[in-house]
């Protein structure tokens, strides 16, 4: 992923989130090499070797997404409404109104604002 704009002109903040943005592709082409290699393994100790590999790569493109969240509102706003909801994906902005608000069924709606996970006690 390039610079389209002279990085000397860009904010530090502006460059990490370009390194952000770039790791995350970089981890997510990982992911599709690993699974693709697993799928063709016939030796199954080999296929979990390259299973796990994966999975590494999906947990730093998920620390990546979390980083780039807390940063960025909108990346917050938007992965609210979608991440962890239910229904048809195509359907969820709709449901959060004209302003992109958060849709029935997001993961902060189901929890009813409390900040909550909605889980229940763990005692």
């Amino acid at each position: 992923m390039a610079y389209h704009e002279p990085t000397e002109e860009l904010s530090a903040e502006a460059r990490n989130v370009h390194r952000a943005l770039s790791s995350l592709c970089e981890e997510l082409e990982a992911v599709n090499w690993y699974n693709q290699r697993a799928d063709v393994l016939e030796d199954p100790q080999l296929k979990a070797l390259i299973e796990h590999n994966r999975d590494e790569e999906i947990e730093h493109a998920a620390m990546l997404l979390e980083w780039l969240r807390r940063l960025l509102p909108k990346f917050d706003e938007e992965l609210r409404t979608y991440l962890f909801s239910s229904g048809d994906i195509t359907l969820l902005e709709e449901a959060g109104g004209e302003d992109g608000g958060e849709a029935q069924g997001s993961a902060s709606s189901r929890a009813s604002g409390s900040g909550s996970l909605g889980i229940g006690s763990l005692r």
